[in-house]
């Protein structure tokens, strides 16, 4: 706390003559008994910092002193502020560290690379919640982003998909992932990776016994093996539909992660198209029904069967009422 006092400090005084003991002692939230005796510390680490008496005094660096704590170049200062927006940070409790903490990476910045800093923040925005994104569970992602740091195990109870019970698991976690909105917790059961969403945790507490991680294992690697499994598609119903060129867009955009490959044109007509989707069991083909007949099942067998059975109920139900 102390070091990231004095580096404060001197980020500061960097950039006005001469800054008030007192204000400075309000911005750090300390008294101004600590704040001279910061400075005392700051000279004799060989900063040239003097503090002036009376009623235009305060507390000053030599002219001409400047340091630049990051060493930063003009793109990697801009990379630094090509930030999500403050969503994630804030389901962690980090929003107010992060704004922080930008503050002071600007301030620290050589001049020249502040100005395109300062744009790229005004001008990117990374948002990574999904349009009109299913309302969810509250989550206590603040004490399970505490556990995670805690570098022990951890006993949850957790809620599979599809399921009502829950079922209690002692792992070992590497850490959290948000993806498309959505907070996982990657974590070794046994041994074997797994992922774990937030929303499905009914209670998190830590075992009083060290995490034992597969050796030289990190987070993202773990992670990278994970997603790989969940978008691999070579486990599942192959199913072939042509579909209408004219709602391209609107499939690939609501159903494009089923898909094998670019839809391709029919031989004879310009406006249907054929394409590969891919589903875990073969009643998941229902999925195709929200697109009507602008996207028909050509095989196999079992799927068209399926979408006829769910066709006939649907027809069964309507007409009875």
């Amino acid at each position: 706390m102390k070091f990231d006092r004095l580096l404060s400090i001197v980020l500061l005084l960097q950039h006005r003559d001469l800054v008030p003991a007192k204000e400075l002692a309000e911005r750090l939230e300390v008294s101004q008994r600590t704040i001279y005796r910061d400075v005392e510390a700051l000279s004799a680490a060989g900063v040239p910092v003097y503090a002036e008496r009376g009623k235009d005094g305060g507390i000053g660096l030599l002219a001409g002193f400047r340091t630049d704590v990051t060493g930063l170049t003009t793109d990697e200062a801009r990379a630094l502020f090509v930030l999500a927006s403050q969503s994630a940070h804030s389901a962690l409790g980090l929003d107010q560290a992060l704004g922080s903490a930008l503050r002071k990476v600007m301030a620290a910045l050589p001049a020249p690379h502040r100005p395109a800093a300062e744009l790229t923040s005004r001008r990117i925005l990374v948002e990574p919640d999904r349009w009109h994104a299913a309302p969810c569970p509250e989550t206590d992602l603040e004490t399970l982003y505490a556990a995670v740091l805690s570098d022990c195990r951890l006993r949850i109870r957790y809620r599979h998909s599809g399921r009502t019970a829950l079922r209690t698991y002692t792992i070992d976690p590497y850490g959290l992932v948000a993806k498309a909105g959505t907070w996982y917790l990657v974590a070794d059961n046994k041994g074997i990776p797994r992922l774990f969403r937030t929303d499905r945790l009914s209670q998190i507490s830590v075992v009083e016994a060290e995490a034992h991680r597969r050796p030289d294992m990190e987070l993202t690697q773990v992670w990278h093996d994970l997603r790989r499994q969940v978008e691999d598609r070579s486990v599942g119903v192959r199913v072939a539909v042509r579909l209408r060129r004219e709602r391209l867009d609107m499939v690939t955009r609501i159903a494009g992660s089923y898909f094998t490959g670019p839809p391709v044109p029919e031989a004879d007509t310009d406006e249907w198209l054929q394409a590969e989707v891919v589903y875990p069991v073969v009643e998941a083909v229902r999925h195709l029904l929200q697109f009507g007949a602008d996207v028909q099942v050509i095989g196999p067998p079992e799927a068209r069967a399926e979408m006829a059975h769910a066709v006939a109920e649907l027809a069964d139900h309507y007409h009875a009422s």
